[in-house]
């Protein structure tokens, strides 16, 4: 973490100076903004923390709620989540306070008494290696607590506006406005209308207001699919059991249905997803007079021999699966795409549903703000072109698809009733093993398109696949000796990172390929050059760092090129910390298949996913490619 770049200053370092904007604003809400939210769930939070990191933008965010979410609802965070809060500086946090899903057991019908359910599996629940981080669980309402505080903190200091609801929302055809968005919030009180209502006016809207999503509405999308007819229900319980496997992640499927039991964080709170069966529970089904005391019955029903005695319970819910999915997730009509941009938005909940049991409802929604708010950082700020925003609705409408189809497999192999003829009891174990990677967050690949490139040089980074997050590995800081995770310098700060594995050659020799990488880059035809607006900071729209092979005592800082040690801030100065050597105990080169003779460069987007592979000698091909999304900042 870096700090002090302007002057020392007394206090708490991760409270940034307020931006000049902060100063003079208005009471009371704005007529015109660049951006408004509406929706303060998981997908609003962390498009909002992204743009909080970008000042000069001016953001506001609704909820139609009277304050925050306080119980209840997701909880399940995915590695690959907790890999984005710790861009945002928030992973310490979510870690120790969070329970840790390390193992998974799986219960059937004991074959020797058919009512009974005995222990038929144990597994890792994320496979070695996959992450540096572990997948956890954590009430969802503190996740949103951290996105707020880190807006709070943040320069643009960013807060939620609470009781309005965007009942409306037009967006000017013309094209000749620069806010042609127009979008009327009702004045709530506890949930009730007060008659009163306000305009804002804005560049863009982002719709994450939930299944029911008004933004969705209004640009005349829908969710399409179909329901289940399958109920469940779930609590978050404090009790007192006989059965063994109550502080383990637990799948259990028995003849009597089926519950998934995920401890919670503390200690002591577990939360249990019950199946409702259609015939032995359809009375409290139908006449919708399900309470937690109904719902421990049936867990014990299934649980049968053991027993669970609910002592407390701290938030409940029932609710039907079902997988939907809206055809795009922005304003413009398929056939359109080359004629206009989008102006509105949807994410999360407001474009995909799914059940909660596979744990991915929070992690996409939040995966699709993040992908969403670089975006918008970077066409509002100027430093990327519009058609960059078209790229949103592409990828993540894809994911939601895969995120659909795998839900329902999921949800049916684990629906499965284990009596049939023929069942096998660890056909639900081999399945999710075989399915990790998707639920760790870790699956996703984007296509080949502006921002991401062809595979054509893959064999130089075979361990870092175009279209995949970058995954991390140790490194020595070349400067300090600090042994961390190359991935966990990146924040999010909307800057592209090139990272740039050295050949064998020492950087100082003049055959070193680095350095001639190097000196390409401090030229005028760098892109770092041609896309860094005039008094930004020279890695604020592409940060370039160099991974060497030699190690960080066989180096000195003063034989490093001069990219790598840029001057920034008023005072201008040095930034040491762009440099990184392998790691002898777990080399980044082995771990991550890079070409030792040769290194390579591997371009990352602001959301951490490979945009790139290339020699390190393909100055103009980096140039090319970096050129066909950023700006000309001269």
């Amino acid at each position: 973490m870096q700090f002090y770049l302007d002057g020392y200053r007394p206090g708490d370092p991760l409270v940034q100076e307020p931006h000049p904007s902060v100063t003079g604003r208005p009471e009371g809400l704005p007529e015109q903004v660049d951006v408004l939210i509406v929706g303060c769930g998981p997908a609003g939070l962390v498009l909002a923390a992204q743009l909080a990191a970008f000042p000069e933008i001016s953001t506001m965010i609704v909820d139609r709620r009277n304050g925050p979410l306080e119980v209840g609802q997701a909880d399940g965070v995915a590695v690959r989540t907790v890999e984005m809060f710790e861009a945002f500086g928030l992973a310490g946090r979510l870690l120790d306070e969070a329970y840790w899903v390390n193992e998974v057991t799986f219960w059937r019908p004991d074959p020797e008494d058919p009512s009974s359910i005995a222990r038929t599996g144990r597994v890792l629940d994320t496979e070695v290696g996959l992450s540096e981080f572990p997948h956890v669980i954590v009430n969802q309402a503190r996740m949103l607590t951290y996105l707020r505080e880190h807006m709070e903190r943040s320069a643009s200091r960013l807060a939620p506006s609470y009781g309005l609801h965007a009942s409306d929302l037009t967006v000017d055809p013309s094209g000749g406005s620069e806010h042609p968005v127009t979008v009327t919030l009702e004045h709530l009180d506890d949930s009730r209308t007060t008659g009163r209502t306000s305009t804002v006016r804005a560049r863009y809207v982002v719709g994450c207001d939930g299944a029911r999503s008004n933004v969705r509405s209004a640009i005349g999308r829908e969710l399409v699919g179909d329901l289940t007819n399958q109920s469940w229900g779930v609590m978050d319980v404090l009790c007192v059991t006989d059965f063994p496997d109550i502080r383990l992640k637990a799948a259990i499927s028995a003849s009597e249905g089926s519950i998934l039991v995920i401890p919670r964080e503390g200690g002591y709170l577990v939360r249990l997803y019950i199946e409702l069966d259609a015939v032995r529970d359809r009375d409290m089904l139908e006449n919708r007079s399900v309470t937690p005391a109904k719902l421990a019955a049936v867990a014990n029903r299934i649980l049968h021999p053991y027993t669970v005695e609910v002592k407390d319970v701290g938030w409940w819910s029932v609710y039907e699966i079902g997988q939907r999915l809206s055809d795009k997730f922005d304003d413009v009509p398929a056939g359109e795409t080359a004629t206009r941009h989008p102006r509105v938005f949807i994410a999360g909940d407001a474009c995909h549903t799914h059940s909660a049991k596979a744990g991915q409802g929070m992690n996409v929604s939040m995966a699709d703000a993040w992908n969403l708010g670089w975006k918008l950082g970077a066409v509002l700020r100027g430093t990327a072109r519009p058609d960059l925003l078209h790229t949103y609705s592409t990828e993540r409408q894809e994911v939601a698809a895969e995120l659909i189809a795998f839900d329902r497999e999921f949800s049916r192999r684990f629906s499965a009733d284990p009596s049939n003829e023929g069942a096998d009891p660890e056909e639900f174990q081999r399945y999710f093993v075989q399915q990790g990677r998707f639920t760790a967050g870790v699956a996703t690949t984007y296509a080949p398109s502006m921002i991401t490139a062809d595979c054509d040089f893959q064999h130089l980074a075979a361990g870092l696949p175009v279209g995949m997050r970058f995954h991390s590995a140790p490194v020595v800081r070349l400067a300090d000796a600090k042994h961390l995770h190359l991935g966990h310098v990146a924040r999010a700060d909307g800057a592209w990172r090139l990272y740039a594995f050295a050949d064998r050659e020492h950087p100082a020799s003049p055959s070193s390929r680095l350095r001639e990488l190097c000196d390409f880059l401090e030229s005028d035809e760098s892109p770092v050059a041609r896309h860094t607006p005039s008094g930004a900071e020279c890695d604020s729209v592409i940060d370039v760092r160099a991974v060497l092979q030699q190690g960080h005592r066989d180096l000195s800082t003063d034989e490093v090129p001069a990219i790598l040690q840029p001057r920034k801030g008023r005072f201008r100065l040095v930034d040491y910390e762009k440099v990184f050597c392998a790691d002898r105990g777990s080399d980044i080169f082995d771990l991550r298949g890079i070409d030792r003779a040769t290194g390579c460069m591997v371009l990352v987007r602001p959301d951490q996913y490979v945009a790139h592979v290339l020699p390190l000698d393909a100055h103009q091909a980096l140039a090319d490619f970096l050129g066909g999304v950023l700006l000309e900042s001269r």
